[in-house]
C-alpha cells in the first residue's frame, strides 16, 4: 500500500497520541516522586533511579531505531513499541516496590524510544514535499508541548486521583494510538541488513555514561566522586573507540552519507542547542515559582501554561508563513525573540509578577514555535528518503542529549550560584544594622537571625536566577549564526522566489 493511499491527517492522528505521551513521561513522573518514595519504600536517593532508568534506556535505544525500521519494518517496529510501551505503563502504575518499578521503567524506555524518530519519519514520507511544514508543525508541537504539559498533567493527577495514574493514563491512549496505527500506517518493505554490534556498543557505552552523569553528578557532587570520573572515562575512551572503528570498518552503525548533509549535520547541532535552552528554563521555572514564590502546584501550572499556548500557536502560525517567508528569517526572528525573552528574564526578581511571568511565557513559547518547525523541516530537506530513519533517530538523540545536558548544567549552576551568594552576601553584613559582630566570616552564616538568613538567601537565590538566565540567553544568541549555514531547497521556497527563478 502506497504512503499516499491513506490520508496524511488520519496516519498523523494516528501516530502522535504514541509519540505525546512518550514525551510526556520523561518529565510526568518527577512531581510524583515524593508519593512514590513513600509507597514503594524506598530513599530519597533510590526514588531517583526511577527517572534515571527510563532516561538512560530511552537515550541507549534510540540509536538502533534506524537499523530495526530497515530490517523489520517501520510499521511493524512501531506496532511492537507502542504496545510494548502500554503495557510496560499499566505496569509501572501496578509496582509495588522499587526494583519491580525500575525494571519496568527500563522497558518502557526501550520500548518508547522508537515513537519520536519513526513518528517523525512516518510524517515526511506521509506528507507530500511541499507540506512537510505542516507535518512537523503537528509533530513538533507533541514534541514541545510534552515537557510543559508533563510536570502540571503529573501534579493534578498525583494530586486528584494517585501517582499511579501517572502511568495508567498511557494505557487509552497507548490502545488508540496501537489501532490506528495497525489500520493506517502503511507497511514498508524489510530490507536485510546486518547489525554493527560493536559500533552500537561503544556508542551506547558513551551516551548511557553520559546520561548517568549528567543525572547523577547532582547528588554525588560531580567529580568530587568516583562514580563520575569513572562515567568520564567511559565517554572518552567509548566516542574515540567508536570513531575508529566507523572511519575504518567496512560495516558502519552510523551512515556516513548523514554527515555529507550540510543541512542535516547544521540542523542536528542546532536543535541540541535548541533542546539546551527549551528544557533548561521549563526546569528554572518551577522551583523559582514554588520554593521561592510559594505557588501551589496548581498555580505554577497555570503560570507557566501561557507559554504552551505560545508554543503551539507559533507553530500552527510558522507552517502558513514559511509559503512566503525564507524559513531562516523565521528563525532569527524566533531565535531573537527568546534571547529577548531570557534577558527580560534575567531581570526577574523574587516581586516578578504573574502577569509579567505569563507574557514573557507566552513570547518565549511563541519564539520557539517560530524556530523548531523550520529548522526541523530544513534539515531533513535534503536528506535522501532512504537516511531518514536513521536520520530522525540521530536527529532525536541530539534534542535529547541538548535537553539533559541543559538541565544538569543549569541546574548545577544555580546549586553552586547560590551557595557562593549566600556566603559573600552574608560576609559583607556588619554589626552597623544592629546584627552581631565576626560575620565576615563565611562560616559565621548560621550565627544570623532566622530572618536574615531567610533575607539572605532569598538575595542569593535572585542572584543565582538571573545569572542562568544570562547564561541561557548567550548560549540561544551564539546558536543564532549557525541558521546561516542552513540552505532553502526550492520545493519549499516562497512562491514568488521561486516562481523569479523559473
Amino acid at each position: 500500500m502506497s504512503p499516499r493511499t491513506v490520508a496524511p491527517w488520519l496516519v498523523a492522528a494516528s501516530v502522535m497520541p504514541a509519540t505525546i505521551i512518550q514525551v510526556v513521561d520523561t518529565t510526568i513522573a518527577n512531581v510524583a516522586l515524593p508519593h512514590m518514595q513513600g509507597s514503594l519504600g524506598a530513599s530519597s536517593d533510590q526514588v531517583i533511579w526511577i527517572l534515571t532508568s527510563y532516561i538512560v534506556t530511552a537515550a541507549i535505544m534510540t540509536l538502533p531505531v534506524g537499523y530495526m525500521a530497515q530490517r523489520f519494518g517501520r510499521r511493524s517496529v512501531l506496532l511492537w513499541s507502542v504496545a510494548g510501551f502500554t503495557l510496560t505503563s499499566m505496569l509501572c502504575g501496578q509496582a509495588t516496590s522499587l526494583n519491580e518499578m525500575v525494571m519496568w521503567r527500563i522497558l518502557q524506555g526501550a520500548f518508547g524510544a522508537s515513537l519520536a524518530p519513526l513518528s517523525q519519519s512516518i510524517l515526511l514520507d506521509t506528507f507530500p514535499k511541499e507540506k512537510h511544514a505542516s507535518a512537523m508543525s503537528i509533530w513538533g508541537m507533541g514534541i514541545m508541548i510534552g515537557p510543559i504539559l508533563g510536570p502540571t498533567l503529573g501534579g493534578w493527577l498525583t494530586d486528584t486521583y494517585s501517582w499511579r495514574y501517572v502511568f495508567y493514563i498511557n494505557v487509552p491512549l497507548g490502545i488508540a494510538s496501537l489501532i490506528g496505527i495497525y489500520r493506517f500506517v502503511p507497511r514498508t518493505a524489510a530490507i536485510e541488513k546486518r547489525f554493527d554490534l560493536l559500533g552500537f556498543g561503544l556508542l551506547a557505552v558513551s551516551v548511557g555514561a553520559l546520561q548517568l552523569m549528567l543525572d547523577r553528578g547532582a547528588h554525588v557532587l560531580w567529580f568530587e566522586a568516583l562514580e563520575i570520573k569513572v562515567y568520564a572515562v567511559m565517554i572518552g575512551l567509548g566516542v574515540y573507540l567508536f570513531a575508529v572503528h566507523n572511519l575504518t570498518s567496512d560495516q558502519r552503525f552510523v551512515s556516513p552519507a548523514l554527515f555529507r548533509d550540510r543541512n542535516y549535520v547544521t540542523g542536528v547541532l542546532f536543535i541540541f542547542l535548541v533542546g539546551i535552552v527549551l528544557l533548561a528554563t521549563m526546569a528554572l521555572l518551577p522551583p523559582f515559582l514554588q520554593n521561592w514564590k510559594g505557588y501551589p502546584a496548581v498555580t505554577t501550572g497555570l503560570v507557566l501554561m501561557p507559554r504552551g499556548v505560545g508554543t503551539m500557536l507559533g507553530m500552527m502560525v510558522v507552517a502558513r508563513l514559511m509559503k512566503w517567508i525564507d524559513p531562516r528569517l523565521l528563525i532569527i526572528i524566533g531565535m531573537g525573540v527568546a534571547s529577548m525573552t531570557l534577558g527580560e528574564m534575567a531581570s526577574f526578581t523574587m516581586e516578578v509578577s504573574q502577569r509579567t511571568l505569563a507574557i514573557t511565557g507566552f513570547a518565549q513559547g511563541l519564539g520557539l514555535g517560530l524556530v523548531f518547525i523550520p529548522s526541523t523541516t530544513l534539515a531533513y530537506a535534503t536528506l535522501a528518503p532512504a537516511l531518514r530513519d536513521e536520520g530522525a533517530a540521530i536527529f532525536s538523540l541530539s534534542r535529547n542529549l541538548g535537553s539533559s545536558i541543559g538541565v544538569s548544567m543549569i541546574m548545577a549552576l544555580l546549586t553552586r550560584n547560590m551557595w557562593i551568594n549566600q556566603q559573600e552576601l552574608a560576609a559583607r553584613l556588619t554589626p552597623k544594622s544592629g546584627l552581631p559582630g565576626g560575620l565576615h566570616d563565611p562560616g559565621m552564616v548560621v550565627a544570623l537571625p532566622g530572618e536574615v538568613i531567610a533575607t539572605v538567601a532569598r538575595q542569593a537565590a535572585e542572584i543565582a536566577y538571573v545569572n542562568d538566565f544570562h547564561l541561557l540567553m548567550w548560549v540561544n544568541l551564539a546558536a543564532i549564526p549557525m541558521v546561516l549555514l542552513l540552505r532553502v531547497p526550492k520545493h519549499i521556497r516562497q512562491p514568488r522566489v521561486a516562481a523569479a527563478e523559473t
